[in-house]
């Protein structure tokens, strides 16, 4: 066998290894398969943490704080303050919680012999013992007087009110044990804190997931709409924010033609063929087993039918026209024009979205041609539907449709007003000054967090789509992708080359008939 060949079985095994790898769990999820301590009780919110997941899963979690108690399950104290832990674990934990994403309650069993080590990492001398502070700080553990430690030990948290009010004491909130109404009172509007958008790189995850999933429950992969997915895969591939979703984007792009091939719907099995290849692709999941979470953040809307999924899809989009390569516009452009007309459920919304594409007329040449193309669109839909929410009531009282940006998060970016300030057209633009911003807010500062946290979605190889897509055959070389991600992307010519010659002769792991 070539050398090319063992490249890329050895890339292969790398990228499903990387999809397996322990540490990626639901950690704001309801856990009903508690391992010790807490039994399988379905209404358990606390999430149950041991020695092998312990540092992934504070290091992945969206929440701002986290608070981790130790406690072991032979301990009668520490089964009666189980309830009280739950009750407030309950405000914040879990796709139903009342204020998600804020703080991670999590449980360790110090009487499981694989916990010894981190419970002695903590210094726990007694039972029940609670830490709070920011989650990737936990992995250095703590010791009693350490000096500039964000971890502290919670001192007052011995019933579920006790440890509320400590709780809002550090964040300046007022929640309550009963608090049950859906509320966003935590965020600042978009408007005050630029920085906030940060926290957006967690709904462009969950967007993407939750996209892909309606896709496949609505089995709306056609034989006219596989190859405007497969663009779209190719530009998440190159260009997605996040780096585990664009692994997720490339190991189904890799397997896409064996799963889902052009002869699939000549077959007279067709709704069976469909969904089987509903189930198969869930078992992919695009962006981590964690995603989706069931929940917003950054485009949280004060109500729960308000924003959300539209939001994020939205800033996905933005995310992407300023990742791309001068070059790659017109590619880009075609491929969210395409994928919001064919998988975009809301009716009218992907009509209106397809009229504004209909009407550019010239190929788009450069990276900033999409990017100002795409914020103009915007601004445009958001003028519509000011005046339909104002008419009917059926905005967002908390976050208004507005035009983007607002001159408090872009002054350069204004040149003049017209008199009332009620639409894109009455602005004069300076669109360099527009561009500059749109590159800092939707590139820059939406990956922050993940640099942050080690999960760094500027870590990445120099893939462009001129990679990924071939002139005859739009998925001739997704196995470029994969490993461009999985190993270094100096041998991508070799393997792209490779798989070319064996694409046609490639036969499917599993039959469709």
């Amino acid at each position: 066998m070539s050398h090319v060949f063992w490249i890329l079985i050895l890339s292969l095994s790398i990228l499903k290894a990387t999809s397996l790898q322990a540490g990626s769990r639901t950690v704001l999820r309801v856990i009903g398969d508690n391992n010790g301590g807490g039994g399988s009780d379905p209404k358990d919110y606390g999430v149950e943490l041991n020695a092998t997941n312990f540092d992934g899963v504070l290091k992945d979690t969206p929440a701002t704080y986290a608070i981790v108690e130790f406690f072991a399950h032979w301990c009668p104290a520490c089964r009666n303050y189980k309830r009280h832990y739950e009750k407030v674990a309950r405000l914040f934990n879990g796709p139903d919680a009342v204020h998600p994403g804020i703080v991670l309650m999590t449980r360790v069993d110090c009487a499981l012999k694989i916990n010894t080590n981190l419970c002695h990492k903590f210094s726990v001398g007694h039972y029940p013992t609670l830490f709070w502070g920011p989650p990737k700080k936990f992995s250095s553990g703590w010791k009693p007087n350490k000096e500039k430690s964000e971890i502290r030990e919670i001192d007052d948290g011995r019933t579920a009110e006790r440890l509320l009010n400590w709780i809002n004491k550090q964040l300046g909130s007022s929640y309550g044990l009963d608090d049950e109404n859906f509320e966003n009172n935590l965020l600042l509007s978009n408007i005050s804190e630029p920085g906030q958008i940060a926290r957006a790189i967690y709904d462009v995850e969950e967007a993407t997931a939750t996209a892909f999933d309606i896709i496949l429950e609505h089995k709306m992969i056609k034989s006219k709409t596989r190859a405007s997915l497969i663009k779209f895969l190719q530009l998440l591939v190159a260009h997605h924010p996040s780096r585990r979703c664009r692994k997720g984007s490339a190991e189904v792009l890799m397997n896409f033609d064996e799963l889902c091939p052009l002869d699939m719907w000549s077959s007279d099995k067709v709704d069976d063929v469909t969904n089987n290849l509903k189930e198969v692709l869930h078992d992919f999941q695009i962006c981590g087993k964690e995603v989706p979470r069931g929940y917003w953040m950054f485009c949280r809307g004060s109500k729960n039918e308000t924003r959300g999924f539209s939001c994020g899809l939205w800033v996905l989009m933005h995310s992407l026209s300023v990742r791309i390569e001068d070059g790659e516009s017109q590619f880009a452009f075609i491929s969210v024009c395409d994928f919001i007309h064919n998988f975009f459920i809301c009716e009218d919304c992907r009509q209106h979205f397809y009229e504004m594409c209909s009407r550019v007329t010239s190929p788009l040449k450069k990276a900033r041609d999409f990017a100002l193309w795409l914020w103009s669109a915007h601004n445009e839909v958001n003028g519509r539907l000011m005046k339909e929410e104002a008419s009917l009531k059926t905005g967002d009282p908390n976050f208004p449709k507005i035009i983007w940006p607002p001159r408090q998060l872009c002054p350069s970016c204004y040149l003049s007003l017209g008199p009332k300030d009620k639409g894109n057209n009455q602005i004069d633009w300076d669109r360099d000054e527009v561009f500059k911003f749109l590159v800092s807010y939707y590139r820059n500062t939406l990956i922050s967090l993940y640099n942050e946290t080690g999960l760094r979605a500027s870590d990445r190889t120099n893939v462009t789509l001129d990679d990924l897509v071939a002139s005859t055959n739009a998925i001739v070389v997704p196995i470029g992708a994969a490993l461009a991600i999985a190993i270094a992307s100096c041998v991508f010519g070799a393997l792209a080359c490779y798989w070319r010659s064996r694409q046609k002769n490639r036969k499917p792991r599993r039959s469709w008939k």
